[in-house]
């Protein structure tokens, strides 16, 4: 964290855990250092490739399950327990790093991120394989909330704009890379690469962690009043709370017993740890944070992005493997023209909002993030990579519009103090969005196509003549294909039912699409309540 020290009787801003000073009084600001821009780049691309590993197993799923024998339901957990881990440790990393020091508890992590990222790749079975990507989760966590708070520590209100930015490519790019990437080294390599690929970038941030973030003595006395009952309660809650979120839909929700017992667990220690921290007098989170304005309001809007962000990751290539029955490698194409063009819209962004109210920015790209939703609420069972290529440049040009103003007026007025946990909590709230947009979809995908097959079904019977016609037509086609009469009958009752199915699912696709897209639109206007800020205002913690 920053401390104040005095040069020739002037103030200036240090940011000793880096060795950069950003300001003093003659200059409202310095320019940052080489070193103060190594220690950014080298946290954002920890962080970076902690937001990709969410995904990235995504399109490889069922070859993984393949090699390790492991059913569907089984092989979920692969995603589940990189979550839950991720999800209990980014709220105590601002509180550890202050125990072991930013550069520390940074070069642990790193290393045992890219220890668990290569036992990953030698997984023997399901159990192994689980958790090693538990310890991958809970190491790469840290690396999210810990690039946020450096450049909000580090940069002087000026420049964070565009720390911002780079670091809206780790929250938004690399979800929307992440399966094209994965998909593209499982057809080429073998899904093991998909965890080697941590090694390089891995060893470029632990460089860049070691040379540019100065060494600080432990403070190992913040242990003796740590806050671990509260601590205890966030975990078993938040854990809890993620399970219920990413298996109920598979389990049948409160039809479950384990799924019943997640439940209670989270209301009871999500509930314990709200009380114990507005109770006790240092909480490891100060969760009043949230009644601040814009920081609450920024919070329910980064919440949605969340939704928004993992929820169209995860319906999307379901979409086009169920129905169009695209590979990997095919399916991450698709899903990456969201997150190419970013790279060159994003740098734009601190230069908009130097003429533009950030809360207009964040209007606008929530409600191109919406429509381009909306767009893909009216497809039919032809819809594929041509039809969805528009959808996917306007996703990909409002979703850079979204998170470095939203951050901005997020962190605008935060005392320096209140960093840690401002961090904390804003990127935990985002995956936990995350979390509960996937389980909504989930779960509305399955009971909306129940219901369009039923409704369906209520038109389409043997008795209807148009039904019988259709049903003639497709027999006459199979005998003429060589079919037997007696099984061309029974085959054209199957393929009239499966293609009910098939456009049942379709609609239910269809109906995910628009939940998500009235969500983000109307979430979104929400952030014209916050109080409006001046250029180079955001990032308050920093001053």
């Amino acid at each position: 964290m920053p401390t104040v020290t005095r040069i020739e009787g002037e103030t200036a801003i240090v940011a000793s855990q880096t060795g950069c000073v950003i300001g003093d009084r003659k200059s409202a600001e310095a320019k940052p250092t080489l070193k103060c821009w190594i220690a950014v780049c080298g946290s954002l691309l920890g962080a970076f490739m902690a937001v990709l590993d969410i995904q990235i197993t995504n399109s490889s799923l069922k070859d993984i399950q393949g090699a390790l024998a492991a059913t569907p339901d089984e092989g979920a957990w692969i995603s589940t327990s990189y979550l839950v881990a991720e999800i209990i440790v980014i709220p105590l990393t601002a509180w550890l790093s202050r125990v072991f020091s930013i550069r520390r508890y940074m070069l642990v992590n790193a290393v045992l991120f890219l220890i668990f990222s290569v036992l990953c790749a030698f997984s023997w079975d399901l159990s192994s394989m689980i958790f090693f990507r538990a310890g991958q989760g809970f190491t790469g966590g840290v690396l999210i909330p810990m690039s946020f708070s450096i450049i909000l520590t580090t940069l002087p209100p000026s420049r964070q704009p565009m720390g911002l930015a780079m670091f809206a490519v780790t929250a938004t790019f690399a979800p929307a890379i992440g399966p094209a990437i994965g998909g593209w080294l499982t057809e080429q390599f073998g899904w093991q690469y998909i965890f080697y690929l941590n090694i390089i970038p891995g060893a470029v941030l632990i460089a860049a962690v070691w040379y540019a973030i100065a060494a600080q003595p432990l403070q190992l006395n913040l242990l003796k009043g740590g806050d671990y009952w509260g601590i205890l309660a966030m975990a078993v809650g938040l854990g809890s709370f993620t399970v219920f979120l990413e298996e109920g839909n598979r389990k049948d929700w409160f039809g479950d017993e384990y799924i019943r017992d997640c439940a209670i667990a989270a209301a009871v220690g999500l509930t314990a740890f709200v009380v114990i921290e507005l109770t006790r007098t240092n909480p490891f989170l100060n969760l009043r944070l949230f009644a601040r304005r814009n920081f609450g309001i920024s919070s329910l809007v980064n919440f949605t992005l969340g939704v928004g962000l993992y929820g169209s990751v995860f319906i999307l290539p379901l979409y086009l493997s169920q129905i169009q029955g695209y590979n990997a490698y095919d399916i991450g194409t698709v899903v990456a023209w969201s997150g190419g063009p970013q790279l060159l819209l994003i740098p734009l962004v601190p230069r908009f909002m130097k003429f533009v109210d950030t809360r207009v920015l964040v209007v606008i790209g929530m409600v191109l993030f919406g429509v381009s939703c909306l767009m893909n609420s009216n497809m039919t069972n032809l819809y594929g990579y041509n039809q969805l290529l528009a959808a996917q440049l306007v996703r990909a040009c409002g979703q850079p519009l979204i998170l470095v103003p939203l951050s901005s007026l997020a962190t605008a007025g935060i005392e320096k103090e209140n960093a840690g946990s401002a961090s904390s909590l804003f990127n935990m709230l985002r995956n936990l969005g995350g979390s509960v947009g996937i389980a909504i979809i989930g779960t509305l995908l399955t009971r909306r196509e129940k219901f369009h097959s039923s409704r369906q079904g209520e038109f389409i019977n043997p008795s209807n003549p148009q039904v019988q016609v259709r049903l003639n037509s497709v027999e006459r086609f199979l005998v003429t294909r060589g079919v037997a009469p007696r099984e061309a009958s029974a085959k054209a009752v199957a393929l009239v039912d499966q293609s009910i199915r098939r456009e049942s699912t379709v609609m239910a696709y269809n109906d995910c699409f628009f939940l998500m897209g009235s969500l983000l639109i109307a979430i979104g206007a929400t952030i014209l309540l916050c109080k409006p800020i001046r250029p180079g205002e955001g990032g308050g913690a920093a001053h």
